[in-house]
């Protein structure tokens, strides 16, 4: 069951169109995902490589937190599919209301409204 709710004054109907492209979205994000954390995980292939990756060893802490950012990103999308195929897409996770339809055009593995989202990062 998709929201096809207005609530105050927003817009959060989501047309069959909308999720067809949100769904799209997401999947090129998951490829996208996906295909980083390859290339980050991929060791290095020679030694000339190998002598490079201990020079930079100052960049491996930005090395591991990218991928550690990939796999987050990879499980929020992985999620958004798994509710759209559910029926639950588009609701916020703590207030149950309907997800701003601008929202999920911007940020569409979101699993909090915009106003439950800055509840949760101000409690950070």
């Amino acid at each position: 069951m998709v929201n096809q709710q207005i609530i105050s004054g927003r817009d959060t109907t989501l047309s069959i169109e909308d999720l067809a492209a949100l769904r799209e979205n997401l999947h090129e994000q998951r490829l996208f995902r996906q295909e980083q954390l390859q290339q980050l995980t991929v060791p290095a292939t020679s030694r000339t490589e190998a002598l490079l990756d201990r020079r930079a060893a100052s960049q491996l802490e930005v090395h591991v937190k990218l991928a550690a950012s990939a796999r987050m990103v990879l499980a929020d999308v992985e999620a958004a599919l798994t509710r759209m195929d559910q029926g639950r897409y588009g609701t916020c996770h703590l207030c149950r209301r309907p997800i701003a339809r601008e929202r999920l055009v911007i940020v569409p593995q979101a699993r909090y409204c915009a106003r439950c989202q800055q509840v949760r990062e101000a409690g950070r």
